[in-house]
């Protein structure tokens, strides 16, 4: 597992760090996997072969990259913005939310790991008995925050509702590589123009288990222990979450004020996962029924988890004992698994002290 995380490090290194994962991993199958790619890296960067044996290690690898900062600000500089998807403030306004009390006006600029919280969100608030002012949504496929801020200003929504100050909540999904400045100039914008504005950053489960060279399938999600899970999990945070954590905390300190939270539906997404594993997750009897690919996309009842996580950091409430949402109608035991995404959502969430929320 601890290779896993390595190797996401060095994919990023050698590929580029905005490389969608999907797309290293079809290259790397085409020209031979990760060692193909240390070869290409050996290539243009001799100097990283330390012990000059004519190979590149991953342990190579990974403290040139260390120790050549300049490198890392070229490989983020190279990544072109492939334009975004958006839509209008106001498109996912429904008139139910018009006769509710109005909530916190809520900007999504996602990835597709993220995305679909825009539209689950606008029920399940109304649900709730809360009003779901929707700011606009900005997505590109596999990007970081990075990618949504350079998007040309005529075309960038999310810096135009930003600049208006008509966004009260601003939710991003980074990528692998960290520090994400995307997200410090955000920020910076948002609350330059709204003092109160409030930045949710997702902190994602991990695209493939970890395993973004060679052959995985979601089939061998299945193989997972409850052990294996944990170990996954535990260097999840303490290599790339760590490294959120602390730019965060850097953020906030410069605003004087905790502007800037962290969704954990990572921690949320393990933990169904071990309930799938003990059988005790109604409807979901494998792993891989909770993805709809290799990567790691969600099916229903995961997008629906991750979106009760983002419900509960927004509104500063549990999601538990909201009705069954569409995206579950033709899940088995739809009821009983809504109940547990809840119970599993508002944990997540109420045991992170970076979320935001207390009990």
């Amino acid at each position: 597992m601890k290779s896993s995380i390595r190797i996401l490090l060095v994919v990023s290194f050698i590929a580029g760090a905005t490389w969608l994962a999907g797309q290293v991993v079809t290259t790397a199958a085409k020209k031979g996997g990760l060692e193909a790619r240390l070869a290409q890296a050996l290539k243009l960067y001799p100097d990283a072969d330390v012990d000059k044996d004519g190979s590149l290690s991953v342990d190579e690898a990974l403290k040139y990259l260390e120790a050549h900062p300049e490198l890392k600000a070229l490989l983020a500089a190279k990544s072109k913005s492939k334009g975004a998807n958006t839509s209008k403030p106001d498109e996912f306004t429904t008139p139910t939310s018009l006769g509710l009390p109005p909530g916190p006006r809520v900007f999504v600029c996602a990835h597709s790991f993220m995305i679909f919280t825009a539209t689950m969100l606008p029920k399940m608030t109304e649900a709730a008995g809360i009003g779901y002012q929707d700011a606009g949504r900005q997505m590109i496929g596999g990007s970081r925050t990075l990618q949504h801020w350079e998007v040309p200003d005529e075309k960038n929504l999310a810096k135009t509702v930003l600049r208006e100050g008509s966004v009260d909540v601003l939710t991003v999904s980074p990528h692998m590589l960290l520090p994400d400045e995307g997200i410090d100039h955000f920020t910076k914008l948002g609350l330059e123009k709204n003092p109160k504005l409030r930045v949710l950053v997702q902190a994602s489960w991990p695209a493939r288990d970890g395993n973004l060279t060679g052959d995985f399938r979601n089939i061998m999600r299945n193989d997972a222990t409850v052990e294996s899970l944990r170990k996954l999990q535990d260097l999840q945070r303490g290599q790339w979450l760590k490294q959120l954590e602390a730019q965060v905390t850097a953020l906030n300190t410069a605003a004087g004020n905790e502007a800037v939270h962290i969704v954990p539906v990572g921690d949320a997404v393990f933990a169904l996962r071990e309930r799938v594993v003990e059988g005790k997750a109604p409807g979901i009897a494998k792993q891989a029924d909770l993805f709809k690919d290799d990567l790691g996309h969600p099916m229903p009842a995961l997008s629906v988890l991750v979106t009760y996580c983002h419900f509960a950091a927004i509104y500063q409430r549990t999601p538990v004992g909201l009705p069954v949402p569409a995206a579950l109608k033709d899940v088995p035991q739809a009821a009983e698994l809504n109940a547990l995404l809840q119970e599993l959502a508002w944990d997540a969430v109420t045991h992170y002290p970076m979320s935001g929320v207390k009990l």
